[in-house]
């Protein structure tokens, strides 16, 4: 994806003013910055849930700016929303088919969802439980899986962690890192700076709808004082195997 001189405006607000970065194929790039910085208009903009004011969006080789959600989605251009936006009186089983619901391969994507029970045992327990009655994390995986079973080539997640208590937020960030891995990329929105870093090779943090600061991410979390300066942390810890990896 190449993203160039993106302008957003939300409410009559102007959200997100000029801003340009990349996410290479097979790879994680991060969004990151305090509250209000214009991360999540950003991605709704480019999941075609906000028609940009300005900019260009190119993807796969195709210039996509405002590309309907449904056409985007079909493309591989997929967003896992902020909030989860699980549909709670539908069962976990009825979320999972609608992230298929644009596919015409319909044996091949009950045969994924079947897998997916396999790789996600918590949703194969509760396949015939309502969404809603699942708790935060659960509820997590299932926005994810879902997400998943559209066959992004890029996946988008806007705050996955938000909620979530540590434990549940290193299963996700596992999970996200086994998604990476297979060569699925990934657009990440997130508070948590240290996750966040620890996962994306490059990162871009914003500030009132602006990038302030971009790079490796392996170089931002060294760099402590800018770190600090724009996310209001004095400290980013490491985690055995990420720096230098």
């Amino acid at each position: 994806m190449e993203v160039r001189d993106l302008e957003v405006n939300y409410n009559q607000v102007r959200a997100v003013r000029g801003i340009s970065f990349e996410v290479p194929a097979a790879a994680a790039v991060g969004l990151i910055g305090a509250n209000g910085a214009g991360k999540s208009s950003t991605l709704s903009a480019l999941a075609g849930l906000i028609r940009p004011r300005a900019g260009t969006v190119r993807f796969a080789g195709e210039d996509v700016t405002g590309w309907r959600t449904d056409k985007l989605v079909a493309h591989g251009l997929v967003l896992v929303p902020e909030g989860r936006q699980i549909l709670a009186q539908m069962t976990v089983a009825e979320n999972l088919m609608l992230g298929a619901y644009h596919r015409r391969d319909r044996v091949q994507a009950r045969a994924e969802i079947e897998a997916t029970y396999r790789r996600f045992p918590v949703l194969g327990q509760r396949r015939r439980l309502a969404g809603g009655s699942l708790s935060g994390g659960e509820q997590q995986i299932l926005a994810v899986a879902r997400g998943l079973l559209a066959h992004p080539r890029l996946l988008m997640l806007d705050e996955p962690s938000m909620g979530l208590a540590p434990q549940l937020v290193d299963e996700l960030f596992a999970i996200l890192r086994e998604i990476l891995d297979a060569g699925t990329s990934i657009l990440l929105v997130e508070q948590n700076a240290r996750k966040a870093l620890h996962l994306t090779s490059h990162s871009y943090v914003l500030q009132t709808g602006r990038i302030v600061l971009k790079g490796s991410s392996n170089d931002l979390i060294r760099d402590e004082s800018l770190v600090a300066a724009y996310l209001g942390t004095s400290r980013i810890e490491e985690e055995p195997g990420r720096i230098g990896a």
